[in-house]
């Protein structure tokens, strides 16, 4: 039978453990795919942790990974694909740390798109993607990003840049090399950061995107001069300061995936990649990523 990493309770990254699964079957809609890189996201380590058992509680055992790229080998009932195409796409709420795995939300893989930007691009790019259209940003608005170094962020700097946003993102201190890459003016975080954007964009902050959950949040709105105009996908605080929390919850809305492959095969769309782990390493990975070692995303090669 195919490996899987499963866990039967929630716990420290130990709890992750390889274990073999019965042969998952597509349901309608959804192919079957021999996984070739699956993405390992911040919302799988809550999960794996206790972190969200109230609001997503598991069914133990579970097998965690939203996002993963592979190659197509048994197709449900109206699925578009066939078996051997090479995709891109979403779990079914998990499933992706695996030999084989079911997708539903899916697009095909661009031969030029490696198979770890290929499945770390789904979620993050979606993240983007969306709060850029809650945002409702429009060319020759400027944009201010937190966190515009990390995967959601770096995304919406370069989607919001190629449609003509100025962008303003800030950045630890070894990052504002790459941030600037992408398309934005580079802000230290860090005390005094909003005395910092203002001496950056002198013609005001329409927007504020924070990708970051690093207690940005009133300064945000005090630039802005609206709530309705700062949204944050990571600051549980958000109500306090009347600010719009993008939980994902509007996902099915928006269908970005073929866009932000097409962008990410023509070189348009930069992904910081950090490492790729053994299937066998997933609780490594989970540990690495807890102890913010990683500078990038990390993905699972079975």
């Amino acid at each position: 039978m195919p490996i899987a990493i499963t866990f039967s309770e929630y716990g420290a990254p130990e709890v992750l453990r390889p274990a073999e699964l019965p042969l998952p079957e597509p349901g309608p809609g959804q192919v079957r795919i021999k996984v070739r890189a699956a993405s390992v996201n911040p919302f799988d380590l809550k999960l794996r942790s206790g972190l969200m058992a109230q609001a997503v509680p598991v069914r133990f055992p579970a097998v965690l990974g939203l996002d993963a790229a592979g190659v197509v080998d048994a197709v449900g009932a109206g699925a578009d694909a066939a078996v051997g195409d090479e995709v891109l796409g979403t779990t079914n709420g998990g499933g992706g740390y695996a030999q084989y795995a079911l997708l539903g939300d899916l697009t095909a893989k661009p031969a030029e798109l490696s198979w770890e930007h290929a499945a770390s691009l789904v979620t993050v790019g979606r993240t983007a993607f969306r709060v850029l259209a809650q945002l409702g940003v429009e060319r020759g608005r400027t944009l201010l990003v937190h966190g515009a170094a990390g995967a959601v962020g770096s995304i919406a700097v370069q989607l919001a840049a190629a449609r003509g946003v100025t962008v303003v993102g800030t950045a630890a201190e070894r990052d504002l090399e790459q941030v600037t890459a992408l398309g934005a003016t580079a802000v230290r975080y860090g005390d005094g950061w909003a005395e910092r954007v203002r001496a950056a964009a002198p013609q005001g902050v329409d927007f504020v995107l924070d990708a970051a959950g690093a207690g940005v949040l009133a300064e945000s709105v005090a630039l802005t001069g609206d709530p309705a105009r700062v949204i944050t996908i990571a600051d549980g605080a958000a109500r306090e300061h009347g600010v719009r929390f993008s939980d994902g919850s509007g996902d099915r809305d928006y269908k970005p995936l073929p866009e932000l492959a097409r962008l990410a095969a023509a070189g348009r769309l930069a992904l910081p990649e950090w490492r790729g782990y053994p299937l066998a390493e997933a609780a490594q990975a989970h540990a690495d990523l807890e102890a913010r070692r990683n500078r990038g995303k990390a993905v699972l090669l079975p």
